[in-house]
């Protein structure tokens, strides 16, 4: 054995030794750790918002957070002490202002703190631990109800005072950028068939139980994001990007069970039984454990469906 197989024979020997106490270390759980809903008293409303803290090796924690509006924003670090924590966020998709600072305790479960926004000021915030949803064993599937009648607008509903929304030879339109079309109707688990199509340069998107959007935009012949046509906004990005050119019909066919998501984009399926973690940015609200609309985005740009049918789905459960 020549001196330097005797070198890398006494380093392997002492990276074995360290292992299992590295191993050990590594694996301590602190309570913040963990999928969190959110509400954020926010301009005067209750807001929707998510955290996840998770270990980054040895004793560092990191997360995701999700605001109001904008896709998943990284932490890269999460201070804790005891049952108090901090952390900070650049700004995403604010004009201008200070990083977004955290400060918060955990007591009994239950999380609850200030942030300090980008502008300055500060608002308080409330957090109760994301529920398991459970998957389901033999899924049956129920005949399809037609979610728009091709008629009117009955068995919808707006998030603001002006409607922009309308129906014309059969096809439901928003031709500007307004409010939110929202079903009256409130779905647990289902499969979604849904044709839609957009101008140019547009931006829209279908939010599953109100909580989890699936991207609308043109994106043809893109590289693939979870931004673009056929994301789970911020949070799963599809296998390919089967998006068509704009000005042209397209199709989702979209299964949610749990939060499980399987997605079909003009007869491909671009994300398979994957999990969501948690509510995407311009949810109606986080509580992830309830049942929940179909909501059309019309707050970004223009765009039209002729087909949106739904089918509820049933089974017996199992853990997700």
């Amino acid at each position: 054995m020549n001196g330097s197989q005797r070198y890398y024979q006494r380093y392997h020997f002492f990276i074995a030794c360290l292992l299992p106490t590295f191993y050990i270390t590594a694996q301590e759980h602190h309570a913040l750790e963990g999928r969190w809903d959110l509400e954020v008293e926010f301009e005067g409303k209750t807001q929707p918002s998510w955290l996840e803290v998770r270990h980054s090796g040895h004793a560092t924690y990191v997360g995701q957070f999700v605001f109001a509006f904008g896709s998943a924003r990284p932490i890269s670090e999460v201070m804790i002490e005891d049952n108090n924590f901090s952390f900070s966020i650049p700004r995403q998709w604010e004009p201008k202002g200070e990083d977004m600072k955290f400060k918060g305790t955990i007591e009994n479960d239950v999380l609850q703190g200030t942030m300090i926004y980008t502008d300055g000021s500060t608002v308080k915030w409330t957090g109760t631990r994301a529920p398991e949803l459970s998957h389901l064993v033999n899924p049956i599937e129920t005949t399809p109800y037609q979610l728009f009648n091709k008629n009117n607008l009955n068995g919808w509903h707006v998030d603001r005072y002006t409607n922009q929304w309308l129906v014309e030879d059969g096809i439901l339109r928003s031709p500007m950028s307004g409010a939110n079309l929202i079903s009256d109707k409130k779905f647990k688990d289902f499969k979604l068939v849904v044709e839609f199509r957009i101008p140019e340069g547009s931006n829209s998107g279908i939010f599953l139980r109100g909580r989890y959007e699936v991207q609308i935009a043109d994106n043809y012949g893109l590289p693939v994001s979870d931004i673009y046509f056929g994301g789970v906004y911020g949070f799963l990005e599809p296998n390919e990007n089967a998006a068509k050119p704009a000005g042209e019909w397209q199709k989702y066919e979209i299964t949610l069970i749990g939060r499980r998501v399987t997605i079909m984009a003009n007869g491909k399926t671009i994300i398979n039984d994957q999990n969501i973690p948690g509510i995407t940015g311009g949810a109606l609200d986080s509580k992830e454990g309830e049942s929940g609309p179909v909501m059309l985005q019309g707050d970004h740009g223009p765009v039209e469906f002729k087909q949106i049918t739904i089918s509820s789905i049933s089974g017996s459960s199992s853990e997700n």
